[in-house]
């Protein structure tokens, strides 16, 4: 059956889980949630939740986790197709016609797994064995504890070119090149790809093994090496770690973005478990979207360098387009030269959670870089930190994160250069005022007073002279000069 997981997510958004699962097991609302007591293991207290919302139900006790589908064919015992069909009946959809070229890439990729699955199981053997001992020395030096070591299925890759070919010689060549494990190169002889490098398996969201990392062991480069693309790995699509973060940031309520999966295991050594990774790019619009699929506000912990700020950097413009209300970032910065593992090694998890606790939300980690990117003391800088910023805000595509996103740059702009007012007292209101000019007190002429003083006596005062106001002296300079 063609069943794209485009069609698979609308059938689930169709099914209220809580209803669906209410049928046989006695359930109670408790917040934003349902809770019962679990049905796949004995229990007293309830700790088995619903989430209509994000459609998935879990169990604190036994682990059980799933969606619509997986109840139906794990509570109930349908198989796979004989759940999507009784739940499409149910939606009121119809379930698409079988297409060959998807049975086909199924069975491929099938096959593919089988692959990439004994491969891993012989990596493990190898790390296990005598030839494991300098490659089980780095991870006792990096702190890895043989527990961690096995939770994440670690292994070896000899330095050889041919040994993992000769181990799965029952599988064709074609598909161990197809399946990333043997480089082919023109006409010559395919050869392992991984040699000399400690391995690390990269799962999807159900933990099948899809893929791998490999670090060299000494010198050499690439430090890092990735499977490439195949049929069963998209790098752009997956995060190292997710299979075991998303059960973990369910009890966390969040979820921690790190360069690398070293980092990702650094922190798992320490009890942190909802740590995930984007495998040696940038994160992309898929991976932010599995991201917020578990919690609204990742945080994303980058290194301090320059090399990780500018990472975080791509990671807030690549996010800006897809905001929606509830949805965003957030980030924390690492102490200048350190990373998680460094960290965690010098103040423990606490240290590190100090550092998320001073996390900064995606508008002010923008407002912080763009303010120091360049000087600002001439209109022309201030101007060009304006239109940077309207710029973030206008990649924006819902209009209401945008517009409150201009209205936050708006009010720190204005902030930021707005002109010190000199301090004033209060205003005495009956202080006389200075005068506009030269600011002195209004002093009246001594001749008036002179000229309103004889008035009130009756006596006719002074035409002239000394005691003759300047109004009356004008009036006899005119009639003196009748051309003025």
């Amino acid at each position: 059956m063609a069943l794209t997981p485009q069609w698979l997510d609308e059938l689930r958004s169709r099914v209220t889980l809580s209803t669906l699962i209410g049928r046989t097991v006695k359930i109670t609302r408790a917040g934003r949630e349902y809770k019962a007591c679990c049905p796949f293991h004995n229990e007293k207290t309830p700790s088995f939740t619903i989430n209509d919302e994000k459609g998935f139900y879990h169990c604190f006790g036994c682990g059980a986790h799933g969606d619509a589908i997986r109840w139906m064919t794990d509570q109930r015992g349908l198989s796979f197709m004989d759940a999507v069909k009784e739940l499409a009946a149910e939606a009121g959809m119809e379930v698409p016609a079988p297409d060959p070229r998807a049975a086909k890439k199924a069975e491929a990729q099938a096959n593919l797994r089988d692959v990439v699955q004994a491969a891993a199981d012989w990596f493990a053997q190898q790390l296990g064995s005598g030839n494991g001992a300098p490659a089980r020395d780095y991870l006792a030096k990096r702190g890895i504890s043989d527990a961690t070591r096995d939770a994440f299925g670690f292994g070896l890759a000899p330095d050889s070119r041919s040994a993992l070919k000769e181990a799965l010689k029952k599988f064709p060549t074609a598909m161990l090149v197809e399946s990333g494990m043997l480089i082919s190169v023109d006409d010559k002889e395919p050869y392992d790809r991984f040699r000399g490098r400690l391995m690390i398996p990269i799962r999807d969201a159900r933990g099948r093994v899809i893929a791998f990392g490999g670090r060299i062991l000494g010198d050499g480069e690439p430090k890092y090496l990735n499977s490439p693309d195949t049929l069963l790995f998209d790098k752009g699509r997956t995060l190292f770690n997710l299979d075991k973060a998303s059960p973990a940031s369910r009890r966390t309520d969040r979820v921690i973005v790190v360069e690398g999966y070293m980092d990702v295991i650094a922190l798992a050594e320490a009890g942190i478990a909802d740590a995930v990774a984007p495998l040696g790019t940038a994160l992309t619009e898929s991976q932010l979207g599995l991201l917020w699929r578990m919690v609204p506000v990742p945080l994303l912990c980058f290194d301090g360098d320059a090399a990780g700020q500018k990472a975080a950097m791509r990671a807030a413009t690549r996010a800006l387009p897809l905001l929606r209300p509830g949805f965003s970032l957030a980030f924390a910065t690492l102490p200048a030269g350190q990373d998680p593992d460094d960290l965690v090694r010098a103040k423990g998890a606490e240290g590190f959670a100090g550092v998320l606790d001073d996390a900064q939300p995606l508008v002010e980690r923008l407002w912080t870089h763009e303010v120091a990117a360049a000087p600002l003391n001439t209109p022309e800088e201030r101007a060009a930190l304006k239109t940077r910023l309207l710029n973030h805000a206008d990649a924006i595509q819902d209009p209401d994160v945008r517009h409150h996103y201009r209205e936050a740059f708006r009010e720190r702009l204005d902030t930021l250069f707005a002109r010190a007012r000199p301090e004033r007292g209060p205003r005495v209101p009956w202080a006389p005022q200075g005068q506009r000019g030269g600011g002195r007190r209004f002093q009246p002429d001594p001749r008036l007073h002179r000229r309103i003083a004889a008035l009130s006596r009756g006596v006719a005062p002074p035409r002239g002279g000394a005691g003759a106001t300047p109004g009356a002296r004008f009036r006899r300079r005119r009639t003196a000069r009748p051309d003025a």
